[in-house]
C-alpha cells in the first residue's frame, strides 16, 4: 500500500521521540562489535521496522489505546503492514534472530517460531520480563508489579497474583458471583443499546467498566468514576514511559482508594480473594492490582470484537446458541465462545509486542546475542503470517478446541494470545471466564448484524479491527 504523507509524518514524529527517527542516521550506522555475528539489519531495514512495525504500535498506545491512531491503522492496514515487513526480513536474513541498527540499545527481533517457544520458555533467565521499556512505562501505574520484577520479589508477586486469579483453573471459585454481576451489567448495556438503536462501543463500556471494578472490589465500586479518571491519567502518561514526568499526585491518590478497596475486601470480589491470600513485605498486593484492571480494558475489546466475529459467522453463532442451550446449567465453562474471544485475540492481539531483555549473553544457531539486548516478539507477524498458515486471515475457532484439526502443525505454533511460559498472564482463565460469560449473556435469545460500511469479510478479515467504531443493529 502506498504510504500517505500524513502516515509518513505521523510515525516519522513518533520515532524522532523515541530516538529511532532519520535524523539518527549517523548513530544508527555504528555497529556493536560484540553481536556482529549474529545476522545485523541494514541502516534501511531498521528504518523500515521502526516505520511500520514500531512506530504504529506506539502510536496506537501501548498502555492505553489512542482511538483516532486506531482509527487510522484500521485504514492503512497497519497491522498488514507490519506483517508484510517482518516476513520480507525473513525471506532476506533467515530465521534470526535479527539485530536492528539503533544507537541507543541493543534490539533483536525474533522472526522463527522456535525462537519464540525458547524466549517465552527461558523467561525470566535470561529473558527478562522486566524490560527497560516496560519498566519506564508501568513505573507510572504500578512500579512494584510483577511484570516489572525480578528474582525473589517476582517470585512472591507471581505467586500472589496466580493465587488470587487462580491461574490454573478454567472457572474461578466464585463464578456464581461473577454472573450476578455480569447479567446484571448486560441487561444495562442492552437497555442502553435499545435506546440508541443499536448497540456501540460505548454502550457496551457502559456496562463494561462497571463490571470490572465490581469484580475486582465489589459492588461498592461500580460507580467510582473517579478511579477510572486516575487510571486514565496514568495510563495515559504511562504511553510516553520515561518521557512524561510521573503524576506522583494522582498516583498516590490511586494507591490510596485501591489499599481501602482491598482493606474492605467486599464478599464476592477479588478483593475479598487477596484479603485471604498469604503476603510478605515483598508482595505489595495495592501494586499488583492496577495490572487486573488493564488486563480487563483488553478483555473487554477482545469481547466487543468476538462479537463482531459472531455477527460475521452466523453458522457459528448458531453452533454457540446451541451450546449455551446444552448448557443451561453449566454457564461457566463455554468451549465456543471461550475459542471465539482467542480466535479475537489471534486476529487482532490486545498486546502486540511482547517484550523480554536478556540478562546475560545468550548463544544462537547463528551467534550470540549480548546482555542487556531487548528482544521484540511481534504476535501479529506469528498470528497472521499467511505464508506459514493457511488460516491467517480466517476465523478458525477450531485452533483453540480438541476437536480441532488444521492444517498446519498449529501445536508447535507460537499462538500467544496471553503471553507463554512461565509469564504467561495469570489471569487467562479468568478472562476467558469472564468475557465468555459476557458474550453469552449478550447473545442468547438475540442476533447481531454489523450495520452498514461496518462488515467484515470473512475469507479476508481487516488486519487492524477498530473496537472503537464497530456498531451491531439487532435482527429480529
Amino acid at each position: 500500500m502506498k504510504r500517505t504523507k500524513q502516515d509518513l509524518l505521523f510515525a516519522a514524529g513518533v520515532l524522532g521521540v523515541f530516538g529511532a527517527g532519520v535524523a539518527a542516521g549517523r548513530l544508527l550506522a555504528r555497529s556493536h562489535a560484540a553481536d556482529a555475528m549474529l545476522p545485523r539489519a541494514s541502516l534501511l531495514d531498521t528504518l523500515a521496522v521502526s516505520l511500520d512495525v514500531v512506530a504504529p504500535t506506539i502510536a496506537k498506545g501501548v498502555i492505553i489505546r489512542r482511538p483516532p491512531v486506531v482509527a487510522l491503522a484500521e485504514r492503512l492496514e497497519l497491522d498488514r503492514r507490519a506483517v508484510r515487513r517482518l516476513q520480507a526480513l525473513r525471506a532476506k536474513y533467515g530465521s534470526g534472530p535479527l539485530m536492528l541498527r539503533l544507537p541507543i540499545r541493543r534490539q533483536a527481533v525474533v522472526l522463527a517460531p522456535e525462537h519464540v517457544r525458547r524466549v517465552l520458555d527461558e523467561t525470566p533467565e535470561p529473558f527478562a520480563a522486566a524490560s527497560s521499556e516496560k519498566r519506564a512505562a508501568l513505573a507510572h501505574f504500578e512500579p512494584q508489579g510483577v511484570l516489572v520484577s525480578q528474582g525473589a520479589e517476582r517470585a512472591d508477586r507471581r505467586r500472589f497474583n496466580e493465587g488470587v486469579l487462580e491461574h490454573e483453573r478454567a472457572v474461578h471459585h466464585l463464578a456464581d458471583s461473577f454472573a450476578a454481576k455480569i447479567g446484571e451489567e448486560a441487561a444495562r448495556i442492552m437497555e442502553r443499546a435499545r435506546a440508541r438503536g443499536e448497540l456501540d462501543w460505548d454502550a457496551f463500556a457502559s456496562g463494561w467498566y462497571p463490571l470490572v471494578r465490581r469484580v475486582v472490589f465489589g459492588d461498592g465500586a461500580r460507580d467510582d468514576q473517579e478511579l477510572n479518571d486516575m487510571t486514565v491519567q496514568l495510563r495515559k502518561a504511562a504511553n510516553w514511559a520515561f518521557l512524561h514526568p510521573q503524576k506522583r499526585a494522582v498516583q498516590a491518590r490511586f494507591f490510596a482508594r485501591i489499599r481501602d478497596y482491598l482493606d474492605r475486601a467486599e464478599a464476592g470480589s477479588l478483593a475479598a480473594v487477596a484479603a485471604r491470600m498469604p503476603t510478605t513485605g515483598k508482595t505489595q498486593p495495592h501494586q499488583q492490582v492496577p495490572q487486573w484492571l488493564f488486563a480487563f480494558d483488553a478483555a473487554g475489546m477482545a469481547t466487543f470484537r468476538a462479537l463482531a466475529l459472531l455477527a460475521s459467522h452466523p453458522h457459528h453463532a448458531e453452533r454457540v446458541r446451541a451450546e449455551l442451550h446444552e448448557r443451561s446449567e453449566r454457564r461457566h465453562d463455554l468451549p465456543l465462545l471461550r475459542a471465539t474471544v482467542l480466535e479475537a485475540l489471534r486476529l487482532w492481539p490486545t498486546t502486540p509486542a511482547i517484550l523480554r531483555q536478556t540478562t546475560v549473553a545468550t548463544d544462537w544457531e547463528r551467534g550470540r546475542m549480548p546482555a542487556g539486548t531487548g528482544i521484540l516478539l511481534f504476535a501479529p507477524f506469528f498470528h497472521r503470517d499467511d505464508e506459514r498458515l493457511p488460516y491467517a486471515d480466517r476465523f478458525t475457532p477450531e485452533l483453540w478446541l480438541d476437536e480441532g484439526k488444521v492444517e498446519v502443525e498449529h501445536r508447535d505454533w507460537p499462538l500467544i494470545p496471553f503471553s507463554g511460559g512461565p509469564a504467561t498472564c495469570p489471569a487467562r482463565n479468568l478472562v476467558l471466564m469472564l468475557t465468555s460469560m459476557m458474550l453469552a449473556a449478550l447473545v442468547e435469545g438475540r442476533s447481531f448484524r454489523l450495520a452498514p460500511g461496518r462488515e467484515l469479510d470473512p475469507a479476508r478479515l481487516p488486519g487492524t479491527l477498530d473496537n472503537y467504531r464497530l456498531r451491531f443493529r439487532f435482527v429480529d
